[in-house]
């Protein structure tokens, strides 16, 4: 019989959505993120997300260990909406939502900005069917101009190239684990990114990165 292992750590309000479970190879507790999504913690948490065009953010302060990783799809929407603030929100797979939303809710948590520690992960180039647009090569030139718009240097980074990634990121710490994954084998992250951009589409109108 296998025993879950209870979470004792509070959510940040807001956050309640996210998955979060206990993994026993970290033993420590884990929250899991999808495209869209985005995770803060201010305790000993992993965040957990697998990207293939999309970029994830890991940002916290330094001074004390307060952060958090987003998870977009696409670089810019520019209409409004007026529920952006939520967690849960489709705004959030857009890079500039989900880049102004990860570091408001850091400051919120008493960060500074000018204690930020910023690392990006992704923007793989998987999505070739997609009009031979490079999604993930967007991704990468939109989040470098925002960080630099911004007044962020980014302190690590693994980016572009051809395949997925698995990213385990400390928000305390600020270490990251990090293992590329191969695309030969399975195409499901290739044809979930390619089908939640479609999705979006549609509803247009309405430190040091350690390898494991």
């Amino acid at each position: 019989m296998v025993f879950r292992q209870k979470i004792s750590t509070p959510t940040i309000k807001g956050f309640e959505h996210v998955n979060r479970y206990w993994d026993p190879r970290m033993r420590m507790p884990a929250a899991k993120i999808l495209p869209g999504e985005c995770y803060v913690s201010k305790t000993g948490e992993m965040i957990v997300t697998v990207l293939g065009s999309c970029i994830a953010a890991c940002i916290r302060d330094k001074k004390i260990g307060v952060g958090g990783m987003n998870h977009f799809m696409l670089p810019i929407q520019s209409e409004h909406h007026s529920d952006a603030r939520s967690a849960v929100n489709s705004a959030l797979c857009y890079g500039n939502w989900a880049m102004e939303f990860l570091i408001n809710e850091i400051l919120k948590q008493g960060g500074r900005k000018g204690n930020l520690e910023v690392k990006l992960f992704g923007g793989g180039k998987v999505l070739a069917s997609m009009n031979n647009i490079d999604v993930g090569a967007r991704n990468i030139a939109f989040v470098m101009e925002f960080l630099q718009q911004e007044g962020l240097s980014v302190a690590a980074k693994d980016l572009g190239s051809d395949h997925p990634r698995k990213v385990l990121y400390f928000p305390d710490t600020g270490s990251v684990k990090l293992k590329r994954l191969r695309t030969q084998a399975n195409d499901t992250i290739q044809q979930r990114e390619k089908e939640y951009i479609e999705s979006m589409q549609e509803k247009k109108p309405a430190g040091d990165v350690e390898l494991f």
